[in-house]
């Protein structure tokens, strides 16, 4: 039987990664060799999938991939085996523990990226079945099993890329999207009352440039910073260079966050990339990020902007950025 071989689009959504990260797993770690058309399109064996799924959770485990994109089919699926059950112990075990008798290991209890998956599934079927009390009840689980950040790393920021995915592959309609973000929205809204900040705290503004017209990841970094304790402004969807850098002038931001992810060939993205660049002082910093970042590759690196491939990365910028700023 001849093997089977996917294109970067299923890879992307069987593994949970976006086809960027793929890109730079495969160029910067080796972390994978997909075989190539004579017209340089990637394909992906199901094996190769498997292992990028594997690399997709230990990482979102804490593993860096750069120690883990090495490792052998064997020794990399050993690693992820050894993070899909936790150990639980009752009382009784633990006195045994504390008598020197090893504990029972228990597989009732799984970890993270297990539990994540598990549902991240079911929120990609109430998405499906535009249920919103179930797509609720999924995100307050996850909530509970994987606090406010792996919920929005592990549950909702891989569900817009399935979504995203499955749109353009046509299973899904706009109307799905817009049912999935005006839910991740009010959840969102929700969760962010819990969180502290102050008139002290660095403000950032958040926004989509004009004609990126799909606002999710927007609403992701919007959560993330403000569980970081930023005083986040958002902007919403295809806004002006003008209008975001009057914003964040208003209200002296630390720095102006913005997501591109559809489409990936607007014309007009370059020159208002530069305006905003122009419109704020050195010391506003840009930051972007998106599912389309590197198709805007070129112009982005013109804009001087520091750059966000994962709300992981975005989280480490933003720590970053805390400093006080030397006048």
């Amino acid at each position: 039987m001849s093997q089977a071989f996917h294109n970067i689009g299923v890879a992307s959504q069987r593994s949970g990664l976006s086809t960027h990260v793929i890109r730079v797993w495969e160029r910067r770690y080796g972390a994978i060799e997909p075989t190539r058309t004579s017209t340089h399109q990637r394909l992906y064996s199901d094996e190769q999938i498997e292992r990028l799924t594997m690399l997709n959770e230990l990482t979102g485990a804490g593993y860096r991939i750069g120690n883990v994109a090495a490792l052998s089919a064997e020794e990399l699926r050993k690693l992820w085996q050894a993070h899909q059950v936790t150990p639980v112990q009752n009382g009784s075990e633990r006195e045994n523990a504390n008598a020197g008798a090893l504990p029972k290991r228990r597989t009732g209890t799984k970890k993270p990226m297990a539990a994540a998956k598990q549902i991240l599934d079911r929120c990609l079927s109430s998405v499906q079945q535009f249920d919103a009390p179930a797509l609720e009840q999924q995100f307050e689980a996850a909530s509970v099993q994987l606090g406010f950040q792996g919920t929005l790393q592990l549950v909702i920021a891989p569900l817009a890329q399935q979504i995203g995915v499955l749109w353009r592959e046509g299973t899904l309609t706009s109307a799905h999207e817009h049912f999935a973000t005006s839910v991740v929205r009010l959840f969102l809204a929700h969760a962010a009352r819990g969180f502290a900040t102050s008139e002290i705290s660095p403000v950032l503004i958040v926004a989509t440039p004009t004609g990126q017209l799909h606002e999710l990841g927007a609403l992701l970094v919007g959560a993330s910073a403000t569980n970081l304790g930023w005083r986040v402004i958002y902007l919403g969807a295809s806004l002006a260079a003008a209008e975001i850098a009057g914003a964040a002038l208003q209200n002296s931001a630390r720095a102006v966050a913005l997501s591109l992810v559809y489409p990936e060939d607007d014309p007009a993205l370059e020159q208002e990339l530069l305006l905003l660049r122009h419109y704020l002082p050195p010391e506003s910093a840009i930051i972007i990020g998106g599912r389309a970042l590197e198709a805007f590759q070129k112009t982005v690196d013109k804009v001087t902007s520091l750059q966000a491939h994962s709300l992981s990365d975005l989280n480490l910028i933003l720590d970053g950025l805390r400093k006080p700023i030397q006048k």
